[in-house]
């Protein structure tokens, strides 16, 4: 069983990157591009502001944000204007729907938040301790845990979007600040959790060990992707009755 579609996959990427969500694709990215330039010329190159920078802004608002626009638009716009039932009549196992949306998801969100990361990382302080690798490398795992959730969401309730972002806002920048427990389940502490081991010493910290953070990673992305392609049958049999 081919695991890809290309059909479904081009299908995907122009839904995605259509004029209102590329937008704000290419917002965000370039408010960190922006950022970061102007820290960089009026304070100089700085390790802490960097990861503050990095930390703070990419890693916890700008990576989620953006997957919940790529992972939500691969699939919540087919289900609420009713076109999925033409894709789910093609003879495309269902499986193969799921992987596909969710590989352009994570390939959009990638591009959109690990390559600004990077860049933005080396205008901050031209990756010092390791500082832009590690950011980026965990904006690109987090991007892969964030489309598998919002992607799952975007099966499940027509409201995918406002409940992203209610998660991506409220429980992992808000809650995930003020609530120790709440960062053992949050994906910017897994993903800090690389960055810590590629960075500098001392220079990135994670409340998560790497082997639990890995674990988790793995699991949500794979339960979410699972989840989601259940949920697609069950729109199919619907469908069918």
């Amino acid at each position: 069983m081919s695991l890809y579609h290309p059909t479904v996959a081009r299908l995907t990427y122009r839904g995605l990157l259509g004029r209102r969500r590329a937008a704000i694709l290419f917002a965000l990215p370039a408010l960190l591009i922006v950022i970061s330039a102007a820290i960089r010329f009026l304070t100089g190159a700085d390790d802490e502001t960097a990861t503050n920078v990095l930390g703070g802004f990419a890693l916890a608002t700008m990576v989620p944000l953006i997957g919940v626009i790529a992972g939500t638009g691969a699939i919540g716009p087919e289900i609420d204007d009713g076109s999925v039932v033409y894709l789910l009549a093609k003879p495309v196992k269902r499986p193969t729907i799921i992987l596909t949306k969710l590989v352009v998801a994570v390939g959009v969100s990638v591009l959109f938040s690990a390559v600004p990361t990077l860049m933005a990382g080396f205008l901050l302080n031209g990756n010092s301790q390791q500082i832009a690798v590690a950011y980026a490398v965990a904006a690109a795992i987090a991007s892969v845990a964030y489309s598998a959730i919002f992607l799952f969401l975007g099966t499940v309730t027509r409201h995918a979007v406002v409940a992203g972002l209610v998660y991506a806002l409220v429980w992992e920048t808000l809650f995930g600040n003020l609530i120790a427990g709440a960062r053992t389940l949050s994906v910017r502490q897994w993903a800090l959790a690389l960055a810590q081991k590629i960075g500098g010493e001392g220079a990135i910290t994670s409340d998560v060990g790497l082997p639990l953070a890995v674990t988790l990673l793995v699991g949500v992305t794979v339960a979410a992707t699972y989840c989601a392609g259940r949920k697609l049958r069950s729109l199919t049999l619907a469908g069918e009755e």
